[in-house]
């Protein structure tokens, strides 16, 4: 064999490993690259209108600063007691649940709202209060009412007291907005 051919087989060969290692090295720069991350809209995290403000949850939690340059937090959480039902008449289910707000003081505020389907994603709606410092109980839906039992204090004891009084309120979906129905 002449030397050429030898040259050309070497350079052939040396421009093969070359590659080989480039495609390694690119193939792993580019495992290190982090994937998309999907963002799953639910009850969890959309927004809520309570007392005319805007509340965005995030995993269930909300923390806003109560007023500019102060250390006092707002801080809004999803409770539970969650029921799924056609709501708003549409043909999808719906998702109602129970809100908390605590606002750096010693009450601790119920809400209840509804997270309304539009398929894919929810759009919350307006956050009713129940009560300070209650017992939830549970949730229903029969008859087209949303039903959320708790137990409150009587009206002349207390905050301190231990809820005692089973109370029902009914609520329902118009239009897009939680009201209440009077009983």
């Amino acid at each position: 064999m002449s030397k050429k051919i030898i040259l050309i087989i070497i350079v052939i060969i040396i421009l093969g490993v070359a590659n080989y290692f480039i495609c390694k090295s690119i193939t792993k720069t580019s495992s290190v690259i982090a994937p998309v991350q999907k963002v799953i809209v639910d009850a969890k995290n959309i927004t809520y209108t309570i007392e005319g403000q805007e509340v965005t949850l995030v995993n269930g939690k909300s923390e806003v600063v109560a007023t500019p340059g102060s250390a006092s937090k707002i801080i809004t959480q999803y409770f539970g007691n969650e029921v799924k039902a056609d709501f708003n008449g549409d043909g999808v289910n719906d998702v109602v649940f129970l809100l908390t707000q605590d606002s750096g003081g010693s009450g601790t505020f119920y809400y209840v709202a509804v997270a309304l389907s539009l398929g894919n994603s929810y759009k919350g709606t307006n956050a009713i209060l129940l009560g300070d410092r209650i017992a939830p109980q549970t949730i229903q839906f029969q008859n087209g009412e949303i039903i959320v039992n708790y137990v409150d204090r009587k009206p002349d004891e207390p905050m301190t007291a231990i809820p005692s009084v089973g109370v029902s309120k009914y609520f329902k979906v118009s239009g897009g907005t939680l009201v209440r129905v009077q009983k």
